[in-house]
């Protein structure tokens, strides 16, 4: 969060705002809710952000250089595809057991896409590029490793098995079950190693 040099106040109004998107999504909370939350008036956060449209903008760039910082560091824990893949799919699980994130924001906020400032939805359209890109990547050295089996290409079982871990999430909320979310992607995991 440093990289835009938010002060402390401004810093705690981004965390607030991160955990109402995932809780009630981008029409779901106002300024009214952060003030009530953070302990500051409706004008205090204007002073930071000027508008919820700058706000969710910046919160998603934040969101996306910490999902960056967790991809680096799967990568240097190791090289290895399925360990790789399990760590990304075990942070979320850990994330929905544990409630400090219970969903993806982007996969949230891409729910709304359609009605979210289009700067905002630009950040989340990056979100997905970028992280089925990474998966992608994974993916393909998986095959060439004969870890996975692909069916399709790289990039078409990227994006399926992102949508696979948005859908456990989905599942886990909807049954109030973190083991919905486990079960779920655990089978697209066997699907991809399976006669590897």
């Amino acid at each position: 969060m440093e990289a835009l040099d938010l002060s402390p106040k401004a810093v705690e109004i981004v965390v607030c705002t991160q955990s109402l998107l995932a809780t009630r999504g981008y029409n779901g909370f106002s300024y009214a809710d952060i003030s009530e939350k953070v302990g500051i008036s409706k004008a205090s956060i204007h002073h930071h952000f000027p508008s919820k449209a700058e706000l969710v903008q910046i919160v998603v760039k934040l969101y996306r250089e910490e999902t960056r910082k967790g991809v680096a560091a799967i990568e240097a824990h190791t090289g290895d595809p399925l360990e790789q893949l399990r760590a990304y799919t075990g942070y979320w699980e850990r994330c929905i057991r544990e409630g400090t994130a219970p969903i993806c924001i982007c996969a949230m906020l891409a729910s709304e896409l359609p009605a979210i400032p289009e700067a905002a939805a630009i950040e989340v359209r990056g979100h997905f590029q970028d992280l089925t890109g990474w998966l992608a990547s994974i993916l393909a050295k998986g095959a060439t490793t004969k870890t996975f089996r692909l069916r399709g290409t790289a990039d078409a079982e990227a994006a399926a098995f992102l949508a696979t871990v948005h859908g456990g999430m989905l599942a886990a909320r909807v049954h109030g079950n973190p083991e919905a979310f486990v079960s779920i992607v655990e089978r697209s995991v066997q699907v991809l190693c399976s006669a590897a």
